[in-house]
């Protein structure tokens, strides 16, 4: 067992001083009083953010993209330089791009991550799904704990064909697509490692097939996640196609509920979402990914008042920073709302509300038990550096905004996934 006595500890929505924390394996066995000195005095200790949306092999676009030859850019545009991405990399350099990426992630405080995968062929023709244990692999490497959404997608569009790059990412009929869930499940390391299903977007497979997959993911007790309404023109192209908003189609035959997350819900019309959110259905959004992109801004109030529990994720990677994805969660609204103060708790406080959805939230929609520094839970952990960035003089009632919204990634000191810390792991190398 290995004991920690940080100076403040992350308890109940603030930080605490006088606490102790004991891990036994790879759980936290307790929390009590301190009973010593600090073990690490002038740190805080908080959960591991829970990163529930990413998309490794996007890493490789970072910068690309950002000079716009036209006067109208757009998501679909940088669609084009994804599909040309992908048609590009060997499993080899995919699970060496996922390992950057994973292990950028670790360095940030995140040490669990919703891998919402997609990217399954070396050679489309094939059909090999040889990326799915290259994206394993890295994750192994790099320590993180790894939710390997395994999607789903068979369509270019509501009715169209798959074409160029969107071939490396054809999971064929329902048979094949399980196939490939129960060969990931096989190549997981238990310890750290477990999978879940995906609907990429109702665009990409159609609303039958969906209904299947949410059958199958319920039948196996997995969590499902899917893109959804992030533009404009997907709502308009379902309104065509089905003569409703994919979030309508979600509430009439995918059964929503507390296992199923929906990623972005950018331009959700407000009933619909109410809808959705009496089921216990959750969201996730990607701020800086959605900023990067142009999506717009999402009713972040109104999930809220709803009581969606709303996760964070880094999407596309172009930045990894959950205390940035923090703090666009909070700021963009403001702007847009013109007014301070949205992620609101009972108590007028964002700190408490955006915290969790950078842990908690994000664990409870991915399955894992994690994001709370609570007996039981998984020993994933983060130590911040307390005098970093002028936090030496932050009242500690303050502290938990300050770093929220006025600190950097260089205050994270090291991070922790199942009792197994970044830096022990590094010297080990």
């Amino acid at each position: 067992m290995s004991v920690i006595r940080p100076e403040l500890t992350w308890l109940g929505g603030a930080f605490r001083d006088g606490a102790q924390v004991h891990i036994e394996g790879d759980r936290i066995a307790a929390v009590v009083p301190a009973d010593d000195e600090p073990t690490h005095p002038g740190m805080a200790l908080l959960p591991g953010f829970v990163n529930a949306h990413s998309h490794a092999f996007q890493l490789d676009l970072r910068g690309r993209g950002e000079v716009f030859p036209s006067s109208v850019e757009s998501f679909w545009t940088w669609r084009e330089a994804m599909y040309e991405l992908v048609e590009s990399r060997s499993p080899d350099e995919v699970a060496e791009i996922a390992w950057r990426c994973f292990m950028e992630m670790r360095g940030v405080g995140i040490t669990s991550v919703g891998e919402f995968h997609y990217l399954h062929h070396a050679d489309p023709e094939a059909r090999d799904f040889a990326m799915d244990a290259a994206v394993l692999e890295a994750a192994q490497m790099a320590g993180i704990r790894i939710v390997l959404l395994q999607a789903a997608y068979t369509h270019g569009g509501f009715g169209s064909p798959l074409s160029g790059g969107q071939r490396h990412f054809d999971t064929g009929d329902l048979d094949t697509w399980v196939a490939s869930l129960e060969a990931a499940q096989r190549a997981c390391d238990a310890q750290t490692q477990s999978v879940g299903a995906v609907v990429h977007s109702l665009r990409a497979v159609d609303i039958e097939q969906a209904v299947a997959i949410r059958a199958e993911a319920s039948r196996r007790g997995m969590v499902l996640h899917a893109h959804l309404e992030e533009q404009p023109a997907e709502i308009e192209a379902c309104r065509e196609a089905h003569g409703c908003t994919p979030m309508h189609l979600v509430n009439t035959r995918l059964s929503p509920g507390s296992d199923m997350t929906l990623v972005h819900c950018t331009h959700t019309d407000g009933a619909d979402m109410a809808a959705y959110a009496a089921s216990g259905g959750r969201v996730c959004l990607c701020p800086l990914t959605e900023a990067n992109l142009g999506d717009g801004i999402s009713d972040l109030p109104g999930m809220l008042a709803g009581g969606v529990e709303v996760s964070l994720g880094t999407d596309s990677n172009a930045r990894i920073s959950m205390l940035e994805e923090m703090r666009m969660a909070e700021l963009g609204q403001r702007l847009s709302l013109q007014r301070r103060g949205v992620c609101l708790d009972a108590q007028g406080r964002v700190d408490a509300t955006l915290m969790d959805m950078a842990t908690v939230n994000g664990a409870g929609g991915l399955g894992l038990d994690a994001g709370v520094i609570a007996p039981g839970m998984l020993a994933d952990l983060q130590l911040v550096d307390l005098d970093c960035g002028g936090l030496a003089s932050v009242d500690q009632d303050d502290l938990g905004a300050a770093i929220i919204l006025g600190s950097g990634d260089d205050l994270i000191v090291d991070s922790c996934v199942g009792g197994v810390w970044l830096s022990e792991m590094c010297e080990a190398l």
